[in-house]
C-alpha cells in the first residue's frame, strides 16, 4: 500500500471516529428532547387539571354568592319584621302586656264569663308610617350597595383568576 493510501485511510478513520461521535452527542440530545417533551405533556396535562380545578371553584363561589343574596334578602326582611313588632309591642295596651309575659298564670274555669270582643288595633301614625318606609327604603339602599360590592368582588375574581 502506498503512503498516500495510508493517509487516506487515517483521514476516513478521523472522519468515522468524528462522525460517531457527532452521533453519540446527537442522541443524547435527542434523548433529552424527549424527555423534555414527556414532561412538558405532563405538565400540560396538570395544568387542565388544574384549570377544570379553577373552573369547579368558580361555579361554588357564584352559587355561595348567589346563597348570600338570598340570605341578605332574608335578613333585611327579618330587621324590617322585628321593627314592625316592636312596634306593634309598642303600641299594644298595658293590660295585655303581663298576660303575654306569664301565659300559665292566668287560668279561667270553663263556664266564666264571656270574654271581650277583641280590639281593633289602630292603623299606624303618618309619622310612624313615614318612619317605616324610610326604614324601608334604607334597608332597599343597604341591600343593593350591598349586592354591587358583591358583583365587583366577583368580577375582580373573576379577572384575577383568568389573568393568572
Amino acid at each position: 500500500m502506498s503512503t498516500t493510501g495510508l493517509i487516506l485511510d487515517g483521514v476516513l478513520m478521523l472522519l468515522l471516529i468524528g462522525a460517531v461521535a457527532f452521533g453519540i452527542r446527537l442522541e443524547r440530545k435527542l434523548a433529552a428532547l424527549r424527555n423534555g417533551q414527556a414532561e412538558f405533556a405532563k405538565a400540560v396535562s396538570e395544568l387542565n387539571a388544574a384549570a377544570g380545578k379553577a373552573e369547579n371553584a368558580l361555579m361554588a363561589l357564584r352559587s355561595a354568592g348567589q346563597d348570600t343574596d338570598l340570605l341578605h334578602d332574608r335578613i333585611v326582611k327579618g330587621r324590617q319584621l322585628k321593627a314592625e313588632l316592636e312596634g306593634l309591642i309598642s303600641r299594644a295596651p298595658a293590660r295585655i302586656a303581663p298576660a303575654v309575659s306569664e301565659p300559665s298564670a292566668v287560668v279561667r274555669p270553663p263556664h266564666s264569663e264571656p270574654k271581650p270582643a277583641p280590639q281593633a288595633v289602630a292603623a299606624p301614625a303618618p309619622e310612624q308610617a313615614a318612619e317605616r318606609a324610610s326604614m324601608i327604603l334604607q334597608a332597599l339602599a343597604a341591600n343593593q350597595t350591598a349586592q354591587q360590592s358583591l358583583n365587583r368582588a366577583r368580577r375582580k375574581l373573576d379577572e384575577d383568576l383568568f389573568a393568572a
